[in-house]
């Protein structure tokens, strides 16, 4: 049944083109990239309901103002060059850079050697991936809650800390592994959570 079980991502997918031409454009997206009042007060009925929504369309009105003002089109390498935007950039750059190479490629790719390592039946093994990939969706959805509590920045910093320390521990009991026969069961443990810190963190 896996082929179903991966199908089944695309079942949003199609709900979505099927329920998206009944719905209208943003009325702010209509005003200000458009141009256009009359099918931005439609949709704003459409949204709304009837009445005025005069108030609305002038704050709508307010924010091209303001938009037109405050930006200019600038090509990729203008936005480079400009310094006031370096720091940024660097920050963008670190940040894309660590996701990239944090490690969860890795630990995806090898998995199924630990798992099989840890003497789990091959009939469980996808199981247990399926499982990974749970804890990855929940923990991102925890994170959304957290993000607005504790911040950005603590999230980052802590989810790099503790994942940096799951993976040298996981390099311990990898090591050890022929060693200490429940250090597989460490090792699948410590993937669990190292999935986890990730989803909560970057």
């Amino acid at each position: 049944l896996w082929p179903w079980l991966l199908a089944s991502s695309g079942l949003s997918a199609l709900v979505q083109l099927v329920t998206l031409p009944f719905f209208p454009d943003s009325p702010s997206y209509l005003l200000i990239q458009k141009g256009n009042e009359e099918a931005c007060r439609k949709a704003i009925r459409k949204l709304w309901g009837e009445g005025d929504h005069q108030a609305e369309i002038d704050d709508i009105m307010k924010e091209k103002a303001a938009a037109m003002t405050s930006t200019k089109s600038l090509r990729v390498l203008e936005v480079l060059r400009e310094p006031s935007w370096r720091w940024q950039l660097y920050i963008l750059i670190t940040l894309m850079s660590t996701l990239q190479l944090c490690g969860i490629n890795a630990i995806y790719f090898y998995s199924f050697e630990v798992f099989h390592t840890a003497k789990f039946e091959e009939y469980l093994i996808p199981y247990v991936s399926l499982g990974i990939g749970s804890c990855e969706w929940l923990s991102s959805i925890l994170c959304s809650t957290l993000i607005d509590r504790f911040g950005r920045k603590v999230l980052l910093l802590g989810g790099y800390t503790l994942m940096c320390s799951v993976l040298a521990l996981l390099t311990m009991t990898l090591s050890l592994q022929h060693q200490f026969l429940w250090m597989h069961y460490f090792s699948v443990i410590l993937i669990f959570l190292f999935v986890i810190f990730y989803g909560i963190g970057p």
